[in-house]
């Protein structure tokens, strides 16, 4: 018998943006193999020489949808590619596929967005609001709709250390539909150039673009049944369709990664800082309950006075620390290392900023210079220290998230977990305070070695590995010991000059 988030999707049709990303696919995935949802179109941005269905049919490789191939073999036939662009002025959808949508779709699950923390204010205007306001305009003219769904983020509104379940337009220097209108009156360059004073208290573009749409949204929105799903860090998956499946580095992952390589030693983070990270099958259950509730929301009530807010994070009783996230990715150096590592892994955290330049000289730019000379010997192309400018520069960016605690009101969220089924509670399941975080780095790890290291966890592999990390450990302390020799032996000889 079907669930009540099952019996809402079944036979139903679904507009779903960022498709193609990570969230998107296992947005993608969760729905076709646990509903029988009618259709989902995705809105799919054209590629020089790729024609949209092309992308669509490379999904049958996948990893992310094995499991769903396995019992429905027919089943990506399902999703329909919507041929569009967020930077264009009409989403790029061509009016013959407006109509279908308008007709057809009942469920707008709206994810496509450019999450680059240094993305150009032009372009992340044009990608994170004006097409939230486009995506607004379309969703009123559909016949159908039901329920439609904004994903934000958890620190969309970061300017706050305690984060509420409610629209925050006081923190914004101008209005959403202003800002808009500015946008269409000046050139890419001048609208960039005012980025300072515009985005104002904001850490970067992204998250002061997506506290505009959600200013949009609380705007323009209307009558629409709308909910806003805020989720924090996206991380890999813990179990959901796979264990610790995830397609890109980003975020706290890259540090993982790049750690477990050899070639991140140093960032700035507080240890005791506490870091909101949430599984990405977790966000997806969370996404497909509220469009459930949101629905059931709207035709009990005849419609939404204000779009509801579910934010999702860690619970308050099971919070983790950067500190504790960092032990537990090293530690799986030791049980799972990689067979392709540059210098023995471990990674420095230096809590206060100004001292950073200096450690990042020694332990990142100046090896940089030595391993690149190396393959200049080999005559091979040099890549590290153009690498570790990228890297510092990341952590530049980063580092505001990397040393401050927020606490997030998930009041709305608890109270649609408690409103679903017990089976419902089961299929998608998203309680953060019962969360093994030992489990879910453990799933992480693997995951991370399996998909983006691309090595398999098998015995041989695993082998392999430990016997690179124990000629590396060596290597790495019997390097340090003659570093500290060698100061210990500058020190005594300028003492006896001295004396």
């Amino acid at each position: 018998m079907d669930s009540d988030i099952q019996g809402f999707f079944k036979n139903k049709t679904v507009f779903l943006t960022g498709a193609t990303g990570f969230l998107g696919k296992v947005i993608t995935e969760k729905l076709l193999r646990t509903t029988d949802v009618n259709r989902i179109y995705s809105l799919i941005r054209a590629k020089r020489g790729v024609p949209i269905q092309d992308r669509i049919t490379t999904w049958a490789k996948d990893p992310v949808f094995e499991v769903l191939l396995r019992t429905k073999p027919d089943a990506l036939q399902r999703v329909c590619p919507i041929e569009g662009d967020c930077l264009d002025p009409d989403l790029g959808i061509s009016q013959s596929d407006r109509r279908i949508l308008i007709a057809e779709v009942q469920v707008v699950i709206h994810g496509a967005a450019t999450v680059r923390f240094d993305e150009a204010l032009h372009l992340s205007l044009a990608i994170n609001v004006r097409a939230t306001r486009l995506m607004l305009q379309l969703a009123k003219q559909m016949t159908q709709l039901v329920s439609y769904v904004h994903i934000s983020t958890a620190y969309s509104n970061c300017v706050v250390h305690d984060i509420a379940e409610r629209f925050y337009p006081e923190h914004l220097n101008c209005s959403s539909d202003k800002i808009l209108a500015v946008g269409e009156m000046v050139s890419n360059q001048l609208l960039d150039a005012m980025e300072p004073s515009l985005v104002g208290s904001f850490p970067n573009t992204y998250t002061y673009t997506k506290a505009l749409a959600e200013d949009v949204i609380l705007r323009e929105a209307g009558d629409l049944p709308l909910c806003i799903f805020r989720p924090a860090i996206i991380m890999s998956t813990y179990k959901e369709p796979l264990d610790g499946w995830v397609d890109n580095l980003f975020g706290p992952l890259a540090l993982c990664f790049g750690g477990a390589r050899g070639i991140m030693r140093v960032t700035t983070v507080d240890p005791n800082a506490k870091i909101s990270m949430v599984p990405a099958d977790f966000c997806v259950n969370v996404a497909l309950a509220s469009a459930w509730k949101t629905s059931e929301k709207s035709v009990s009530n005849g419609k939404v006075q204000k779009p509801p807010i579910y934010a999702f994070a860690p619970s308050e009783n099971n919070l983790l620390s950067y500190g504790s996230f960092i032990e537990s990715s090293i530690f799986y150096r030791d049980i799972i290392p990689l067979t392709k590592m540059l210098w023995y892994p471990f990674v420095l955290c230096i809590s206060n900023p100004s001292l950073f330049p200096l450690a990042a000289f020694f332990f990142h730019t100046l090896p940089g210079y030595f391993f690149d000379m190396l393959l200049r010997l080999k005559g091979r192309k040099p890549i590290l220290v153009d690498l570790y400018r990228k890297i510092h520069k990341n952590i530049a960016v980063l580092g505001p998230f990397s040393s401050t605690t927020w606490n997030f009101d998930m009041t709305n969220t608890k109270e649609l977990r408690e409103s679903m089924s017990k089976q419902d509670r089961h299929l998608y399941d998203f309680d953060m305070a019962q969360l093994d975080w030992d489990d879910y780095f453990k799933s992480a790890m693997y995951g991370m070695r399996l998909y983006i290291g691309k090595e398999k966890p098998t015995a041989e592999s695993i082998a392999k590995g430990l016997k690179l990390r124990m000629r590396l450990k060596v290597l790495h302390y019997a390097f340090a010991s003659s570093l500290a020799s060698l100061a210990g032996y500058a020190l005594w000889s300028l003492g006896k000059l001295v004396v």
